[in-house]
């Protein structure tokens, strides 16, 4: 009878645990950001890729901890991660800080600005490319038909917005006229009352709002990502 050699075996149990590993290595990967206005839990996008590691390298690194959402404008967006914003002083103009370096810019036609996603802010640069470190979570509102034809018209050059989207934008709402001009990026999966919370605070003339916000950030590990039963 043949008898496979140790090293045979060994290979073979080698083998057997990277396929284990691989296959449960989640498919989408989740970040929660608790500030003292709730928690929001994120999904992030595997179709922009370049923006999904570059947010989970600020995550790991602890680089967006204690960050303010400095830009606030209801029924628009909470924007946050200026570095900056760690040691601000009340009343400081916050928005212009980075770290360096801009991500370039990763358009899906199927990822929109829907009530809840999250989306990375930029400057005027020509490519559209992305802030190193700031975002923001739509909050949005409600269109009608007739609105959307004019955003259509005017702040998207004539492109048209697709069905689905346009009944996602008058039944769930966001912010259609930021669609292919900036990168989505991920999605609210929980904790939406956290974004509404944060927007319905009073701001100063710069839209910053008048008591700090701190955020924490971190990844979740699977057995969270399960006992939230989130999607994966």
């Amino acid at each position: 009878m043949y008898k496979p050699s140790k090293n045979f075996s060994l290979t073979l149990i080698f083998i057997l645990l990277n396929t284990l590993v691989f296959a449960a290595k989640p498919k989408n990967q989740y970040v929660k950001i608790s500030t003292n206005k709730g928690e929001v839990y994120l999904m992030l996008y595997n179709q922009t890729p370049k923006h999904r590691d570059n947010f989970l390298k600020l995550v790991k690194d602890g680089t967006l901890n204690q960050t303010l959402f400095h830009r606030v404008i209801k029924d628009f967006m909470i924007q946050g991660g200026d570095p900056t914003s760690k040691t601000a002083k009340a009343g400081d103009v916050l928005g212009s800080g980075d770290l360096g370096y801009r991500v370039d810019a990763e358009f899906d036609s199927t990822l929109f600005h829907k009530r809840g996603v999250l989306a990375a802010a930029r400057d005027n640069n020509p490519a559209k490319a992305s802030s190193s470190c700031q975002f923001y979570i739509v909050q949005g509102k409600k269109y009608t038909d007739a609105e959307l034809n004019q955003i259509e018209q005017y702040r998207l050059e004539g492109k048209k917005i697709p069905t689905y989207q346009r009944e996602v934008y008058k039944t769930i709402g966001g912010t259609p006229f930021l669609d292919r001009n900036y990168t989505v990026f991920g999605e609210v999966v929980k904790g939406l009352d956290m974004v509404d919370a944060i927007a319905n605070v009073k701001v100063d003339s710069n839209n910053r709002p008048l008591e700090d916000i701190k955020m924490e950030v971190s990844l979740l590990k699977p057995r969270e990502v399960k006992k939230l039963k989130l999607k994966n």
